[in-house]
């Protein structure tokens, strides 16, 4: 195995477990089924285990090391405007694609049984939920959202107070080198989860559960990729001017990996790695910024996904959108993207979509058997978007190194951490 790039390990994965899953659902065979679901749920799981640790130190350390970062203030700002800027396209090719396929139209499926999802996102629950009760409760319910939070303040609060925080810091620079390092073990064995996590989708689903919802999905992942490639690449090659087919050979590895794991956070280090050693982003910047898109930043699930998944409701409960609708949706994905928070499915985000526009709640219910086969193509989007926007402003600001970007790409598996180990002049994160 070790003489297969990762790329085409994870493809390997892809095809073995498809093939296994399809052979599970023609001959019948439960105990494949199992051991298929069981494989994707460990790997799922080991990736969701290093998310409380690796989100609140990576947002600590990130913060702090703007004090490294000449024009901070402008970086960050510049970040989050091309965040709120590549969520607005997103969300305008969402509505758009939805407005031409008419993705709830004729769709069979009953809505006597439809249930409303236990937990419902709602505004005040958005903004309430920011901040915590109980800093064990945040991190003993994973609730992202309020360790970005944590993270944020306790970050802040060690660049206000200076030399005094230095031990806080270098502990949470260790214990971020610790995770990045377990994390990305785990990640050497996406394969095998590929293979686990695939192989249960088209055991479980299959074409029946699809045949129903087929405008609905092929929407989605239509929109995610004419995001992906055509959005993302005119951006890169006009305003970045990075070549697409460059920054898609770097940047490959981690898009394929968030792809099969459905998760944001599960991808950090990779994606960082790519960022910061395939696309010459510096340090640094990179450090901040992929951290914080990690988290926060997410073209497929809180734009794309949330603009189809409305419209479809809509026209499955028969209640008519107006021009103010469709604004309220665009304005919910900008705003309220955080609350995807980076984990796997996006159903946060599209019962706050929902409830903004007064929908049926329980249309959610229509859609969560497919979520998982969706999300994998969603994730991807989010993630290629947390390293084109770190690519974007780092050229604007004469923050990348041209020799590493056009530089083929060397083996991501390699001796030491996936990231180089801190120097005095600049934190490695």
């Amino acid at each position: 195995m070790k003489r297969l790039s990762f790329s085409l390990q994870l493809l390997l994965g892809l095809v073995v477990g498809a093939a296994l899953g399809f052979a599970a659902r023609i001959w019948t065979l439960d105990w494949l089924a199992d051991t298929l679901t069981e494989v994707g749920n460990i790997f799922v799981q080991l990736l969701k285990l290093a998310v409380a640790p690796l989100v609140f130190t990576a947002v600590v350390v990130s913060v702090a090391n703007l004090r490294n970062v000449k024009s901070a203030a402008r970086l960050a700002g510049k970040t989050l405007l091309w965040f709120m800027a590549t969520a607005l396209i997103a969300v305008i090719v969402g509505i758009g694609l939805g407005l031409i396929i008419n993705p709830g139209q004729g769709v069979t499926l009953s809505t006597a049984n439809a249930e409303a999802p236990e937990k419902v996102g709602g505004w005040v629950d958005f903004l309430t939920g920011i901040i915590p009760t109980n800093i064990v409760t945040a991190f003993s319910e994973l609730n992202v959202l309020q360790i970005v939070f944590l993270g944020v303040a306790l970050g802040a609060a060690s660049l206000a107070i200076g030399e005094k925080a230095e031990p806080f810091l270098n502990l949470s620079r260790s214990i971020l080198e610790l995770v990045q390092k377990a994390l990305w073990w785990v990640i050497r064995l996406a394969p095998i989860g590929t293979a686990g996590l695939i192989g249960k989708s088209v055991a479980t689903y299959g074409w029946d559960l699809l045949a129903p919802l087929t405008r609905f999905s092929v929407g989605v992942y239509v929109g995610c990729l004419i995001v992906l490639l055509v959005v993302y690449p005119v951006l890169l090659a006009l305003v970045g001017k990075v070549s697409p087919i460059t920054f898609f050979r770097n940047a490959w590895p981690a898009i394929e990996l968030a792809f099969v794991s459905r998760s944001s956070v599960g991808t950090l280090p990779l994606t960082q790695k790519v960022t910061i050693e395939r696309l010459g982003v510096d340090r640094d910047y990179a450090s901040f910024a992929v951290p914080f898109g990690a988290t926060t930043k997410m073209d497929g699930c809180a734009s794309i996904y949330p603009a189809l998944a409305a419209i479809f409701v809509a026209q499955v409960f028969n209640v008519p959108l107006g021009v103010g609708e469709y604004l309220l949706i665009a304005f919910v994905s900008v705003v309220g993207s955080a609350a995807t928070a980076g984990l796997t499915g996006a159903i946060v985000m599209l019962t706050l979509t929902l409830s903004t526009l007064g929908l049926p709640l329980e249309g959610v219910g229509l859609l969560l058997a497919i979520d998982p086969i969706l999300d994998m193509i969603r994730t991807a989007t989010n993630v290629a978007g947390q390293i084109v926007v770190p690519v974007l402003v780092a050229r604007g600001e004469g923050r990348i190194d041209d020799t590493v970007l056009n530089t083929p790409p060397q083996p991501l598996e390699g001796p030491g951490s996936p990231v180089r180990p801190v120097e005095e002049s600049a934190v490695a994160t």
